[in-house]
């Protein structure tokens, strides 16, 4: 008979603190992403930020067609070309 043995020690798990890159919230990524194409246009972008603006862009697309399930990636994509593409745009005078 096989019966499940259970460790006397409590697992934890720990969080990562806070580290140098900030917290963008909700509000500022949509702000970001509704705000003229020059306001995201710069030669560099920290990967954090750049991770929180794909994700947020990916959440609207998502909310756009119903949350329906399977075409995660898909809005992950294509959420990750349209915020390369605005970070890309020459700047115009």
């Amino acid at each position: 008979m096989v019966t499940k043995r259970e460790s006397p020690v409590k697992k934890t798990t720990k969080r990562k603190a806070a580290s140098a890159a900030p917290q963008m919230t909700d509000s500022a990524a949509m702000a970001i992403l509704e705000s003229a194409p020059s306001a995201m246009r710069c030669k560099s972008i920290d990967p954090d930020i750049r991770r929180q603006l794909v994700a947020a862009e990916a959440y609207f697309r998502a909310e756009r067609r119903g949350f329906t399930a399977g075409n995660e990636l898909d809005d992950w994509v294509a959420a990750e070309t349209a915020v390369d593409t605005r970070l890309q745009q020459p700047q115009v005078a």
